[in-house]
């Protein structure tokens, strides 16, 4: 079972990430090889709800941060009702994400015709607005799981991502899982990226944020695992510009730090 993991090239050979790459349409093109960490974070979002028993009928899930990917319509699929959420057309830091095709502004951004009917879509997928540093109209205890991609140390702060996992804690029932996937500093758990517009959480930061789960919410991270594996593309990580000359992207240098994708688990 995937707890808080970080992101490794024997993930890519395991038998839930082939299911899941086929079935979210996120596997190589033109015969390239397949460890890209980006995938992978859908990957492991998806296999973490479906082992923890989230992906069935009577199910309510939340995503901040959605962008355009592809895992409302593949809950929906599983007959879960679920509200997707992004930045609103007014907030000027949807711009960059917008030019890169990583926002969305409706369900129309979200369907996937190769994952879910349009009718079952349409019933089960609502999209809102949301502003994960602001405030929320749902009420504590509302959702089954929330969830987001990379998105977290994109609020400004390492502090203000660890503030947006415990108010998003907040928001499920009892039983319920929060599944989020951020930067993680492979390279340091001392030097990092602190503010700006990506900060870098370290095993530090991650082990303080179990802490205030447990203190503040009485929740708590599934047994965290920061092995960054010792595969080839765990050790050989890609340098900008990125993904040229067929590099991949398992782990990056990003501003002299070593970093990958690292799922997070949170147990209510």
């Amino acid at each position: 079972m995937l707890d808080s993991v970080v992101c490794r090239q024997a993930h890519f050979e395991t038998d839930w990430y082939r299911e899941w790459e086929t079935r979210l349409d996120i596997g190589p093109k033109g015969g390239q090889p397949t460890y890209h960490r980006k995938p992978w974070e859908f990957a492991a979002v998806a296999q973490t709800l479906r082992e923890r028993g989230k992906l069935h009928a009577g199910m309510r899930g939340l995503g901040f941060a959605v962008g355009t990917e592809p895992l409302p319509a593949l809950f929906a699929a599983h007959d879960v009702e679920v509200v997707a959420t992004d930045l609103a057309p007014s907030d000027l830091r949807k711009t960059d994400w917008a030019r890169t095709n990583q926002h969305s502004d409706s369900t129309a951004d979200l369907y996937r015709p190769d994952i879910v009917d349009p009718e079952r879509f349409k019933k089960l997928v609502r999209f809102e607005y949301a502003d994960m540093n602001g405030k929320w109209p749902w009420p504590e205890g509302s959702f089954d799981f929330v969830w987001s991609c990379c998105a977290f140390e994109h609020t400004g702060s390492l502090e203000k991502g660890v503030r947006f996992v415990l108010r998003s804690s907040k928001l499920l029932k009892p039983g319920g899982i929060g599944v989020h996937t951020t930067e993680y500093n492979c390279s340091s758990n001392d030097k990092t990226v602190r503010k700006g517009e990506a900060v870098i959480y370290r095993r530090r930061d991650i082990e303080d944020l179990d802490r205030r789960l447990r203190i503040e919410n009485r929740a708590c991270l599934a047994k965290p695992d920061f092995w960054p594996g010792d595969g080839e593309h765990d050790r050989n990580y890609d340098t900008p510009p990125y993904f040229t000359s067929g590099k991949q992207h398992i782990k990056f240098d990003f501003w002299h730090h070593v970093c990958t994708s690292m799922l997070l688990t949170v147990i209510n």
